[in-house]
């Protein structure tokens, strides 16, 4: 477990998964789901897939890989590779193991860095490989509810009617636009709002997502440039938690049954080729 400290803010992060496990104020008091039963994780990165690919199963060139939920990365362990007072940045690269699973060569680096009240999550993926290569990336933060309970505010940038993809109770979705429960920006979270699994707002609608405290101030701020951000807690379960997704990637549509690089929202890198990028959180 790695450390860094300011004035304001204590975060831990794990070197398996490159995970952000806690992120506490000066005050004791932490804004990061502590793993409870209801969900067995913290911030998990999800990589070379975001949600889940048809019966766990995709093709490239004809050939079938397997993937579970979310890729590989979130169980995986990385390299401390760098260290300083305010940032660490983690490392994983293709080995015999992620090969059965992800035909390519890659590396993989995830940055924290803390300033004052806000962590920068950056992400790096760079192409090792011979051949382009496909992929998606995105977070999974998992933020307390200030109430305490499974209720709560949160207050998006954009005050216009937005639409979500079309989801369903076992966590599959489809392409169908349906529209956003929100008033001006504004969606109460509770459990019903989540009885399809996550919320899923595409098409670049909103780029910050604001967890409102009890008083109605900012408790957490996620800004981000993704073209998804997604909101999820378990339902049924009433866990005091809500995750805010940034996402360059999406999960198969119902049915689909295509190459794995012509999938919706997939991302793809040229030989020697990196792509990069980032979101932020602000706690207060």
């Amino acid at each position: 477990m790695v450390e860094l400290k300011n004035e304001q803010l204590t975060i831990k992060v794990a070197e398996k998964g490159a995970e952000l496990q806690s992120v506490k104020d000066n005050e004791g008091r932490e804004y990061l789901w502590q793993a409870g039963p209801q969900w067995p994780r913290h911030s998990p990165i999800l990589f070379p897939i975001v949600c889940s690919v048809n019966d766990e199963t995709y093709r490239v060139d004809g050939k079938e890989y397997h993937l579970p939920r979310h890729g590989f990365a979130r169980d995986a362990q990385f390299t401390v590779i760098s260290q300083g007072e305010d940032r660490v940045t983690m490392a994983l690269h293709d080995s015999e193991e992620t090969l059965k699973v992800y035909p390519y060569h890659f590396n993989l680096a995830i940055t924290y860095r803390l300033v004052g009240t806000t962590i920068s999550v950056i992400w790096h993926v760079e192409n090792t490989d011979s051949r382009e290569i496909h992929f998606q990336i995105g977070g999974h933060p998992a933020f307390n509810l200030p109430s305490g309970k499974m209720e709560g505010v949160i207050k998006l940038d954009n005050e216009e009617p937005m639409d979500t993809l079309k989801s369903y109770a076992d966590g599959s979705h489809d392409m169908e636009e349906v529209p956003l429960e929100a008033d001006m920006g504004i969606i109460e979270v509770n459990n019903s709002f989540f009885r399809n699994d996550s919320v899923k707002i595409h098409r670049s609608q909103t780029h910050r997502a604001m967890l409102m405290d009890t008083n109605g101030d900012p408790a957490v701020t996620v800004d981000y440039k993704t073209p998804v951000c997604a909101f999820w807690s378990p339902f049924d379960k009433h866990a005091p938690f809500v995750c805010i997704e940034p996402w360059y990637g999406i999960g198969d549509p119902r049915g689909w049954k295509g190459e794995f690089k012509e999938k919706p929202l997939m991302n793809h890198l040229q030989p020697g080729a990196s792509f990069m990028s980032k979101y932020t959180i602000t706690f207060g």
